[in-house]
This record gives C-alpha cells, structure tokens and sequence, in this order.
C-alpha cells in the first residue's frame, strides 16, 4: 500500500489554461497530460464555462462540494450533478460545458485512456469497521473524515483528501475502520 498526503499532491494549470488542477495520482509515474494511461485529480470550478478535451480518454466526474452543477456534452442533454449524485461517467473527448447551480463546485476527476485501461468509481463510506476487496491498483480516496485501511497487519492512516493505492500484484482484502466518506477507483487494463 503507498499513502499519497494531500500536501504533496502537484499543483497544475488546467489543459485549456481555466483554472487550477491538483493532480493526485498519474499512471505511469511522471506522465504527462498527453500520454497518461489514468489520472486522478480535483478542481475548483469557479466559473461556467468548458472542460479540457483529452483524446481517446474516458470521465468519471464526482462532485466533493459546493452547490452542483449541470454537465452538456456533444449537444446532449444536460446531466445536473451534487454531491449527493453517483460519479458520473462521459467521454473526455466529448465538447463538454458545465454550468454552476450556486457558486463554485470542487471535483474528483477521474480518467483512463481507453486504447490502455478501463475504469470504474464508487462512493463509499465507513462508520465503525467494514471489509472491503481491492483489486491490484485500485486507489481509495478520502473525502472526508478519518480512517484506518489494514491489510495483512500494515496499517495506513488517512486523512480528508489523502489517497492510497494499492500497487502490488495481488488484489487485497482490506478491513476499513474509522467514520469518512471515500471513493473506490478501479482501473482495468486493456488487453493489447
């Protein structure tokens, strides 16, 4: 298990130059936002206005706070989203424009390249102690709150907005323990 802290996450401007990303996870390590095979970041939406276009990549979008906000991609119906929703799934290479509720959003941004892996995101939450299976690089994600991850005796602490990855070749039975809400990221790979 590796324990990324919020505090060492890397800041970055966003694709289209709108705004600040914190990019908490990439995969391969130091890819860049051209050739990542899956990426994890946040933002700060603070304005209307549209999302960086990534070729060939899959979306997952989930909102942490604020008010909410409406997506619209290729034309579509637009798909209002809070931070009660279920992550919601798009194209990253669909034009894609998001309109605010009431105020800025902050979100977790999930993506996969689709020629290389798939991907999948659930939000999850403990209060008191629960298990949980973890396939080989799935990444857990705090939101909020506190909680211990316990696998084969290692025990990692997190904190609101700390990650942890699970980064060997096996899956991973976990004994999840504390109060917090978190998201589990399953990434899958394409076979070539």
């Amino acid at each position: 298990m590796r324990i990324l802290r919020s505090a060492d996450y890397r800041r970055m401007k966003w694709k289209n130059g709108g705004g600040e990303t914190v990019e908490i996870a990439v995969f391969p390590a130091h890819a860049t936002l051209d050739n990542f095979a899956w990426r994890i970041s946040m933002a700060t939406v603070a304005s209307d206005g549209s999302f960086s276009i990534f070729a060939d990549c899959d979306r997952t979008l989930s909102l942490l706070s604020g008010n909410g906000l409406t997506l619209a991609y290729d034309g579509g119906m637009g798909m209002h989203l809070t931070t009660a929703s279920a992550p919601y799934a798009f194209p990253a290479d669909a034009a894609t424009t998001a309109t605010l509720t009431d105020g800025r959003v902050t979100d977790l941004n999930v993506m996969s390249r689709r020629t290389l892996m798939s991907h999948s995101v659930a939000r999850m939450g403990v209060d008191g102690e629960t298990s949980l299976h973890a396939d080989k690089g799935s990444v857990l994600f705090c939101q909020n709150g506190r909680m211990a991850v316990t696998r084969g005796g290692t025990v990692a602490s997190l904190a609101a907005q700390d990650s942890l990855i699970i980064g060997d070749n096996a899956a991973a039975g976990l004994t999840l323990s504390g109060k917090a809400s978190f998201f589990l990221i399953r990434f899958n790979e394409i076979p070539q």
